[in-house]
């Protein structure tokens, strides 16, 4: 376990008579006699007297060559009672950060929640369209993240998430570890999820053949590496029950577990490779847009409102260095699950902030510095009349073309509504969003042209 730091000084206590305050010794019945062995082993060697509690508190070797000595001793319950025992006598405090675990729960499950009914309000009220797959994709993750909400709170911090390991009970931390399963399987399932959402989002708005092919190829990964990390999580250990009852190491329970710590790093890096690989298709299609600089890199920055999510996950990955490997794993794994909350969370925000953005823009047109006209729903129900999709074009660079195109079109066509007062291309940003309407309409046009 831990460096037993602790352990010195109240073994000195209860064997030597040292304390001058009964009330800090527990029972001497109820010490493990392996540290004791340990202590009078270990104290020949070193410095300190065994009247000296100071320098018997501090001396790092002898703290090390005690730790030693219980690893190879005693058994994991001995040695956290031995630590749990003997934290007065050295005035170490009792640590506790399940409250940041608990706010990060508490705050996501009542804002993507409200998110989320945002953006499907939009899609049924003044969106001209249905709901699309992205925005099942969604709902079906937030749904899925409602169990995560529930465990943490009703079970993961009562079970001790965010204390220090010997201070909780026994049967508290075999309920834990069972918990910590639960929400690693479910944490596979949710970020394929989240990313189905996304490359769903891009495949409306990206129409063009050799894109459409990669965006597909991207999805199928996606839902077999989704998949296969689910299973396997769900089966990283026979019987399933050793994965929360193998923590004390008792050899009298029977088991065997795969790398638990090399599963979930290779979950967490190839959802990395995954992130940039997906975020790097939408920025090639848009740097081939015939647009300016300025407004390629202002339609480029919202893609960039994605990589909160990559830059979580990498931060994420650096709570995993020692997931499996952790003897404090009611305290290391606070970090580990407080991080994934963030990571479903923003990633549940950042998809539905096209919808919101639209929302904000025409309610608020002069705060956001954008000016727009009723006559909008013209870009959602009628295809752009000069397609140019077919020689490396798209739906999205149909629609970011200038106005003319859109007068022109409406020339040719009485029950158009006029839109030469419509500014959408001095914010292409919004124009971006507002096409995602237009590629749902034509999709299946677009198809028979391409293919």
């Amino acid at each position: 376990m831990r460096p037993l730091q602790l352990l010195v000084p109240f073994i000195i206590s209860i064997s030597f008579g040292l304390a001058q305050d009964p009330g800090l010794s527990p029972p001497t019945e109820t010490f493990p006699k392996c540290a004791l062995s340990c202590l009078l082993t270990s104290i020949q060697d070193s410095p300190c007297e065994l009247s000296d509690q100071k320098c018997i508190c501090t001396n790092v070797e002898l703290q090390g060559s005690i730790e030693l000595c219980v690893r190879q001793s005693c058994t994991v319950r001995e040695s956290l009672t031995a630590k749990n025992a003997t934290q007065p006598i050295c005035n170490v405090p009792m640590r506790y950060k399940g409250n940041t675990t608990r706010a990060c729960s508490l705050v996501f499950s009542v804002l993507c929640p409200f998110i989320v009914f945002i953006r499907l309000l939009y899609k049924a009220i003044l969106s001209a369209t249905d709901l699309g797959w992205d925005d099942w994709a969604v709902l079906l993750l937030l749904c899925v993240s409602a169990p995560s909400v529930v465990i943490i709170d009703k079970y993961a911090i009562p079970y001790g998430i965010g204390s220090d390991v010997w201070t909780v009970p026994f049967d508290h931390i075999t309920e834990f570890v069972r918990w910590l399963y639960v929400l690693g399987v479910l944490y596979f399932l949710q970020i394929a999820l989240l990313k189905l959402s996304i490359l769903l989002f891009l495949l409306r708005i990206f129409p063009r053949p050799l894109t459409k092919r990669l965006l597909k190829a991207t999805i199928a990964f996606n839902l077999l590496y989704g998949g296969a990390f689910v299973i396997t999580g769900i089966f990283q250990c026979q019987p399933i029950s050793f994965y929360w009852t193998s923590w004390d190491k008792n050899p009298a329970i029977r088991g065997k577990c795969m790398n638990i710590n090399a599963l979930n790093w290779s979950n967490a890096v190839i959802g990395v490779v995954l992130d940039v690989w997906m975020l790097a298709i939408p920025l090639y299609e848009v740097f081939h847009l015939q647009l300016s600089l300025r407004k390629k890199i202002s339609v480029v920055l919202m893609f960039f409102v994605g990589t909160f999510v990559t830059v979580i996950s990498a931060v994420r990955l650096q709570s995993l260095v020692t997931f499996a490997a952790s003897s404090n794993p009611t305290w290391n794994q606070a970090d580990v699950i407080t991080w994934s909350l963030v990571e479903i969370g923003v990633g549940i925000v950042c998809t539905c902030m096209p919808a919101l953005r639209v929302i904000l823009n025409r309610m608020f047109p002069k705060l956001l510095g954008m000016t727009t006209d009723r006559s909008q729903p013209y870009y959602a129900n009628h295809p752009d009349p000069t397609n140019n999709s077919g020689r490396g074009g798209s739906t999205l660079g149909s629609g970011l073309n200038k106005q003319q195109n859109t007068n022109a079109g409406a020339a040719h066509d009485p029950n158009i509504s006029k839109t030469s007062n419509v500014q959408h291309t001095d914010d292409d940003e919004v124009q971006l969003l507002e096409l995602v309407e237009l590629a749902s309409k034509n999709r299946q046009s677009a198809e028979q042209k391409h293919e």
